[in-house]
């Protein structure tokens, strides 16, 4: 998988995903709210969307009717910080260690519920690697909701400096003679 990386404010990342999957909400009654600072990540846009996609489809698929998805990003010392978390059906303690693991789902009877080969999240985990990111997930237990927080390395965008309108410009004379002595 080859990234097309470039600086990208992850706050239009997130705004883009929630667009994506406000129908979802809207038809299942699940209220989304979104707090977001700009934070910029070196990314590849198009599987930053797919991670948080990914994240928030989970959210509102496990969320029952009238719950709450919040999604935040902040910028915390060097990372950027997106957390998603929802009012759900909430992880078994025992399978939150495998939760990103391919083909592993918590409700995995033949009469489950919700439908899925349990890809998703090992998808979320290898493209925030990919960006040199992390994912993590909590949750209190069943029926008590999920929480999953990604990180990102931030980058600073250098600014082209523009003097403040006070200052003059100063014109400097080379201290080195151009002339030698022989």
């Amino acid at each position: 998988l080859n990234l097309d990386t470039s600086p990208i404010d992850l706050a239009v990342v997130v705004q883009t995903a929630i667009e994506g999957v406000q129908l979802s909400a809207d038809a299942k009654n699940i209220q989304m709210v979104a707090q977001l600072s700009s934070a910029t990540v070196l990314g590849d846009a198009d599987r930053l969307q797919q991670v948080l996609w990914n994240l928030l489809s989970n959210s509102i698929k496990f969320t029952p009717s009238g719950g709450l998805v919040e999604i935040s990003l902040e910028a915390i010392d060097s990372q950027a910080q997106i957390r998603v978390r929802d009012t759900g059906k909430g992880i078994r303690t025992e399978f939150l260690p495998y939760i990103f693991d391919r083909f592993h789902q918590g409700d995995s009877g033949t009469t489950k519920a919700n439908q899925g080969l349990g890809l998703g999240l090992a998808i979320v985990r290898h493209l925030v690697e990919l960006h040199g990111g992390t994912v993590g997930a909590e949750s209190p237990g069943e029926g008590k909701g999920t929480t999953m927080t990604v990180r990102f390395p931030l980058v600073s965008i250098p600014q082209e400096f523009t003097p403040p309108s006070d200052v003059k410009p100063t014109t400097f004379t080379s201290l080195n003679s151009s002339t030698d002595s022989a």
